[in-house]
């Protein structure tokens, strides 16, 4: 595995690799790897004859300035983890390469995309985000660019930045991960207490209920039953459930049986935020 800190040489190195006609898949990430992770390289491998993966910790996403500096950076484990499926290239950037002095996210409108959910929460965020993947997006140059579905928002924010800033690459979801009991694969679980892991299982069950619900409520209904449902849960408090179209991410007044729907729903753990989502 090649392991690059440096743009120039990066760039230089993907250069020589498509003059000799080779496809690029790129899996952007913060680090602390786990399954989702490696299955998005796995696809990669399989689709591409070069892969590069990153991991850094974007400092322009975080509204919470603690969330950041807890956030998990295990890079001798995930370097192991990179080598055992056979991940080509790892670019591994310091704050400085990406932002230089100046540490201050990039602007977006993607639409209005980025005002819902996650956007109304965090304000910020996917400025934060838009940043950092456009900025990884002009380094890599990637042929497919693969990002897991847990972070569905998101994943439709780059989309659109793809094609608002006409940069060519193709974005691809792929399914959500998760632990034996449901609980959706995330970085942040390693942080979770022995309590609060056992009881964050809960939220995935309600998704599920909520999917078989959904049909039979109408989504004022639907989101009432799911905030009554958190109300007896001690250890886990709602910051969000919505439904929301897939494409616009805006909740829907009446429900169309052309259009794809999806539960997106947000909760603290304690001071660890979970998010998760089903289609339904």
């Amino acid at each position: 595995m090649n392991i690059f800190n440096s743009k120039s040489e990066l760039k230089a190195f993907l250069i020589q690799q498509k003059e000799e006609g080779k496809t690029i898949g790129f899996v952007p990430t913060m680090g602390a790897l786990h399954k989702g992770h490696l299955s998005l390289i796995k696809r990669a491998k399989k689709q591409n004859d070069i892969t590069v993966v990153s991991i850094f910790v974007n400092p322009t996403q975080f509204d919470n300035k603690e969330d950041l500096e807890k956030y998990p950076q295990p890079l001798d484990n995930d370097i192991k983890l990179l080598k055992k499926v056979a991940c080509d290239v790892l670019f591994t950037p310091s704050v400085n390469e990406i932002y230089a002095d100046d540490i201050i996210a990039q602007k977006f409108d993607f639409d209005g995309l980025e005002n819902q959910m996650e956007g109304r929460y965090r304000k910020g965020h996917f400025d934060g985000v838009g940043t950092i993947v456009k900025s990884l997006f002009e380094i890599v140059e990637p042929t497919v660019a693969y990002f897991g579905k847990k972070d569905f928002q998101q994943l439709q924010i780059i989309k659109k930045l793809a094609k608002k800033y006409h940069i060519p690459v193709k974005v691809k979801g792929r399914p959500i991960f998760r632990e034996d009991d449901g609980l959706a694969m995330s970085s942040r679980n390693v942080r979770l207490t022995k309590e609060h892991r056992e009881a964050a299982p809960f939220i995935y069950k309600t998704l599920k209920k909520a999917k078989k619900k959904f049909g039979t409520k109408n989504v004022n209904e639907l989101e009432q039953w799911v905030e009554k449902q958190f109300k007896k849960q001690d250890l886990l408090e709602l910051e969000y459930f919505t439904i929301a179209d897939e494409e616009t991410l805006q909740t829907p007044k009446v429900i169309e049986s052309n259009k794809k729907y999806r539960a997106f729903i947000a909760v603290f753990a304690g001071d660890i935020r979970l998010i998760d989502n089903i289609g339904l």
